[in-house]
């Protein structure tokens, strides 16, 4: 096995986009939305309203952990049922993210960049467990 440097980078550009995105989303379900809001709209959708909280916190530390390069793998996988969550609450909005109050494309590209984040590893300047994954050399 061998440094593939890019590879590690490519980890935690992914890693950092997902980090600062999650805090952006969690942060406006605190602040703007604020949580009773968030609960509600949760419960708008037929969900439990302390949901909205749990998921507002989910994200929260998630997006710290993620930024910071802790346990990213199994970071990304605890997020992803939460953004298969707001996958199927957009189904019925159609496909497009400007269809109105949103398509289901953009939580499952989300859903997606966790798992491939989940494969990758942590990347280049993480905090803890491993490095992104090494392509064996024959």
């Amino acid at each position: 096995m061998h440094s593939n440097r890019s590879t590690d980078a490519a980890a935690l550009l992914l890693r950092v986009a997902l980090g600062v995105l999650y805090l952006a989303h969690s942060l406006q379900k605190i602040f703007v939305f604020t949580l009773p809001g968030t609960a509600q709209f949760f419960v708008s959708l037929g969900l439990p309203g302390w949901l909205g909280y749990v998921t507002a916190f989910v994200e929260l530390f998630g997006g710290i952990a993620l930024l910071l390069g802790v346990q990213v793998r199994w970071v990304a996988l605890v997020l992803l049922p939460f953004m298969l969550g707001a996958m199927s609450a957009h189904l019925h909005n159609g496909w497009g993210f400007a269809s109105p109050n949103g398509g289901w494309e953009y939580p499952a590209f989300w859903a997606v960049t966790l798992v491939v984040q989940s494969l990758l590893g942590n990347g280049l300047f993480a905090t803890t467990g491993v490095k992104a994954a090494r392509p064996a050399v024959a």
